[in-house]
């Protein structure tokens, strides 16, 4: 898996360019200062370096190297020290109540069984009052074809972040097709949707 990303990431281009995910943006209101935050699966650090911009503290988590470096020149380039951390998140220790915000932005490379373990975690590390920022694709993206994994099981329903989540707080949820530029991986037409929860 991570050689595979490796190579995904190989260019000089940012895959999914420098600038932040739109919804984690729409979410900034509910960001603090000095907040920590896990940057999950955060590539090559667009929102890693984003979310230090707004004062968190942030580690950036992600299974390949090559991004991993790329995060880092990134926040040199934009003048922010950013924690990184290259790590398997299916075998990473994540520990219980070490976060204030937990930032997923599109980690659909997980399988039902692996993405449970993910989602399982998630709740775990965030603190009581923490914040999770899902944003995902739902299975009808398989349609566009404008970024994601081609398999539909790795995809996201309503339905199915409810019950994952269900002990939480939705605070905001919404399943919508937008246009998106994220580099040359997500450009086009996408079925989104967008989460919202606190941990109580």
């Amino acid at each position: 898996m991570a050689s595979m990303w490796d190579e995904r990431y190989a260019s000089e281009d940012y895959l999914f360019g420098t600038e932040p995910n739109a919804f984690l943006v729409s979410q900034r209101h509910l960001l603090k200062p000095d907040m920590s935050c896990l940057a999950l699966a955060d590539g090559e650090g667009r929102n890693g370096v984003w979310l230090v911009e707004q004062g968190l503290r942030v580690l950036s988590v992600d299974a390949s190297t090559v991004a991993s470096a790329k995060a880092g020149k990134l926040a040199e380039q934009r003048g922010v020290e950013l924690k990184r951390e290259v790590a398997d998140l299916l075998q990473w220790r994540w520990g219980e109540n070490r976060y204030d915000v937990v930032a997923a932005i599109f980690i659909q490379f997980a399988a039902p069984e692996e993405r449970a373990l993910l989602f399982s975690n998630i709740k775990r590390i965030l603190k009581p009052g923490g914040l999770l920022l899902l944003q995902g694709y739902t299975p009808r993206q398989l349609e566009y074809g404008t970024g994601g994994p081609p398999f539909a099981d790795n995809m996201y329903t309503e339905s199915m972040l409810r019950t994952v989540f269900a002990e939480m707080e939705i605070l905001h949820f919404s399943e919508h097709d937008s246009l998106i530029r994220e580099g040359a991986g997500h450009h086009g037409m996408s079925a989104l949707i967008d989460l919202v929860a606190r941990k109580r």
